[in-house]
């Protein structure tokens, strides 16, 4: 079954670049890159059971900056035959790695996290090389993606059984917590070291193996955090890279058998087709899907803190994130001040190169991202919304977008209905809380929410009414190592993060224990 699409790089030099420029690059960006070619962590090949190898074919991909267009590197485009070595490597190194002590894996994580950290900068220009975030903002996923191999190394050592009493005299019975086995990474481009790190790190201290697939558009920050855990002596093959034809990778992982667990970050119809396809060999899955986050901002809220949050949770990565606020519902009452207010803060945000100095929205992944954008602003102009701001390409040509505000927006429309992936937002109006608590549970995805408001009985009210995995009460910004991070409805099953995330990767195993009286 044909389950995953590969994203075609070459969509950056489409028809849309002959009718703009191709920025030059900065110094500072001409700097990094070359200091980074130079750097040990930097890699081009796949890893497969501690080795680094080309595609059996010699077929490569080209990984370009979405700044400028210019290619980076290029990386094997891997298959099938590739994906079923890394699962055997996974297969066969699962057989000692899950033997180790919690106290022995725990060790090996937390070097992998020194190493991380030691590596931080290097890291972070090597994210906004490849995928585009502000500098600044790469750092910031460095330290979040950090802080996941940090936390379950701690972990590890607290995965606890149970003891349950007996029905009988002579029985003893009790719960074991055992690795799942070998598990299917598939991880996105918007943050290509923190999805990685928040399903490595809890499969590797449960005592499982992985293969990761990660986008072919981000592969060189995965190839990067590989590098670090070999030097970390994380033994060949406990973690496996293989990209390429996502569609060959992400088939034999589904096939196989050794493969007793995948787990996804991406899009809702993949993520659909990635489980039917588990359940030929009854995979267990855990899925991270698409989003259409609300935020509500209500008459009683401090403008103030729900401008910040709202420009937060909004164009952070150039809204290219599954929990941005996706449709920013404002009371009557305020709904004017907000905008303006919004508005003046929106204009503020400095588009470039995230090389440069006071930049904060770089260039959405590629073209066609930027086509999705043009879409939806068309359809809602159609419909009688206006642009209070942006609505257009930025000057600077590429994939760079201008921070967009929309007014008037209707629910029927696609920017209220379908997650823009972009730096849009979409604002529309609501009387009653019952009705903004309608508004926001009216779509099939149920991620993130956010609310703004100074009431603390409304804080509860409607938190427990949004049928979402995660709010934010008067915060844009809300994901944290140490808290469940998962949907409802549609976008996904599972949670990654926290002490709930480690369930995800343990069988839970009952013993019974019977004439326990003989002497």
């Amino acid at each position: 079954m044909r389950v995953l699409q590969v994203l075609a790089v070459s969509k950056i030099l489409t028809s849309h670049l002959s009718r703009t420029h191709r920025p030059s690059a900065s110094r500072q960006m001409s700097t990094a890159a070359s200091s980074l070619k130079k750097s040990p962590i930097f890699r081009t090949l796949g890893l497969i059971g501690g080795k680094w190898i080309d595609a059996y074919d010699a077929k490569t991909i080209q990984v370009n900056n979405p700044s400028t267009g210019e290619i980076i590197a290029e990386v094997p485009f891997m298959g099938t035959l590739e994906t079923n070595d890394a699962i055997s490597s996974a297969s066969d190194a699962f057989n000692s790695w899950s033997k180790l002590t919690a106290a022995e894996r725990s060790k090996y994580l937390r070097k992998w996290y020194d190493l991380i950290m030691a590596h931080k900068e290097e890291l972070g220009q090597l994210i906004t090389l490849e995928q585009g975030k502000p500098l600044k903002e790469a750092l910031g996923e460095v330290n979040y993606g950090a802080s996941f191999i940090e936390f379950f190394a701690e972990e590890a050592k607290r995965i606890y059984g149970d003891i349950i009493p007996a029905t009988l005299g002579d029985r003893r019975l009790f719960v074991l917590k055992q690795p799942v086995g070998v598990v299917g990474a598939i991880t996105p481009w918007n943050f290509p070291l923190a999805m990685i790190t928040r399903k490595v790190s809890p499969a590797l201290a449960c005592g499982c193996t992985v293969v990761v697939k990660p986008s072919e558009l981000t592969p060189l920050t995965a190839l990067a955090t590989a590098e670090l855990a070999l030097q970390a002596g994380i033994p060949p093959g406990v973690i496996n890279v293989v990209m390429g034809n996502a569609t060959k990778i992400g088939d034999a992982l589904l096939a196989s058998t050794q493969v007793r667990k995948i787990t996804f970050t991406g899009s809702t119809a993949v993520g659909k087709k990635l489980m039917a396809g588990a359940a030929e060999t009854v995979k267990r899955v855990s899925l991270e899907l698409g989003g259409n986050a609300p935020c509500i901002v209500f008459d009683d809220a401090d403008l103030d803190v729900a401008v910040k949050g709202t420009l937060a949770a909004k164009f952070r990565n150039s809204g290219q994130t599954c929990v941005c606020a996706n449709r920013v519902i404002v009371q009557e009452g305020i709904y004017e001040k907000f905008a303006e207010a919004f508005s003046k803060a929106v204009q503020n945000l400095q588009v470039g190169d995230g090389f440069t100095e006071g930049v904060v929205q770089g260039p959405l992944i590629n073209e066609a991202a930027v086509q999705k954008v043009e879409t939806f602003i068309q359809d809602a102009m159609s419909k009688g919304a206006k642009v209070l701001l942006g609505g257009k390409r930025h000057s600077l040509g590429m994939t760079f977008y201008e921070p967009t505000i929309v007014t008037d927006v209707k629910s029927e429309m696609l920017l209220a209905s379908e997650e823009v992936f972009g730096p849009v937002a979409p604002i529309l109006r609501f009387k009653t809380e019952e009705e903004a608590i309608h508004m926001a549970n009216n779509t099939k995805a149920g991620l993130a929410a956010y609310i703004f408001t100074n009431n603390v009985q409304r804080t509860w009210r409607v938190s427990e009414a949004l049928e979402y995995g995660l709010v934010g009460v008067n915060e844009g910004i809300i994901s944290t190592e140490v808290a469940p991070f998962g949907g409802v409805k549609q976008s996904g099953l599972g949670r990654e993060g926290s002490k709930y995330g480690i369930d995800e990767y343990l069988d839970v195993k009952y013993v019974c224990l019977g004439d326990m009286n003989r002497s």
